[in-house]
């Protein structure tokens, strides 16, 4: 791993653990730590024995956003730079998270801004340490939300709370951030590692792949109609039956016993 890309990473019992290792920095991403970051997703998403993923941070922050601090505001712009940058960066990171095929857990243990923020919303499921603040703290700096801000949010808790949010970049408490529907759940500080390992041992050893297809089905739910919906559903169901899994799981059910997924 380059040492510009500071983070930690192990597997065990079938869940990647990451960890963003830039206290000092409350955990702000360089181009070197987003892009090892979309290269563990990925790599969670094809290996067999990756059945679950939690994102967590080191020190007060979770992420706080894009590291700005080599002056992204200076200097001359050729026409498409910005958006360019965006499509490889900000965008690709989140994407990454929204189309990993294991469910990602976020462990958001202080402060998440910006990008930061986005990063977790893209998660399946988000857990909140008591301490944790979610900050669009894009007005703050003139600037429009990326990150894909604009999509996220208003899947969340509708537009007229994202444009709350967006237009005066307050911080959010866990609680109401709970309150909103951005959190799952909120836990004192110094349980959210344990709860995050709990909530990532129940899905690694939950049916793998089905997990995935429910994962897609629900994230493509909001961009399309109601045939395509159904339409999708059908062809996952036909596709998922054919998994050692869901064999086992049917099996289990009329053999009146606790099914053995094996994520297969």
């Amino acid at each position: 791993m380059p040492v510009s890309a500071p983070l930690r990473q192990e597997v065990r019992d079938g869940v990647s653990y990451v960890t963003l290792d830039r206290p000092e920095a409350l955990n702000a991403l360089t181009p070197a730590l987003r892009d090892r970051l979309i290269e563990l997703l990925a790599q969670a998403s094809a290996d067999p024995d990756v059945r679950a993923v939690v994102l967590t941070g080191t020190g007060r922050g979770f992420c706080a956003g894009a590291d700005l601090s080599g002056g992204a505001g200076g200097g001359e712009r050729v026409p498409g730079d910005v958006a360019r940058t965006l499509r490889l960066g900000a965008q690709r990171l989140v994407a990454a998270v929204l189309d990993c095929e294991k469910p990602v857990i976020a462990a958001v243990n202080g402060t998440a801004a910006g990008l930061g923020a986005h990063l977790a919303f893209a998660c399946d499921l988000v857990l909140a340490a008591e301490s944790a603040r979610f900050v669009e703290v894009f007005v703050r700096r003139g600037l429009v939300p990326d990150g894909g801000g604009a999509y996220l949010l208003p899947r969340l808790i509708g537009p007229q709370r994202t444009k709350e949010l967006m237009f005066f970049g307050d911080a959010v408490t866990a609680a109401d951030a709970r309150h909103l529907g951005l959190v799952n759940r909120v836990v004192p500080d110094g349980e959210l590692e344990k709860t995050a390992r709990e909530w990532a041992a129940r899905l690694a050893t939950g049916p793998t792949r089905a997990l995935a297809m429910a994962k897609q089905l629900v994230n493509a739910s909001l961009d399309g109609d109601r045939a395509g919906a159904f339409a999708a559903e059908a062809a996952a169901q036909e596709i998922n039956l054919t998994t050692r899994d869901a064999q086992e799981g049917l099996r289990a059910f009329t053999e009146r016993r606790a099914a053995g997924f094996r994520g297969r």
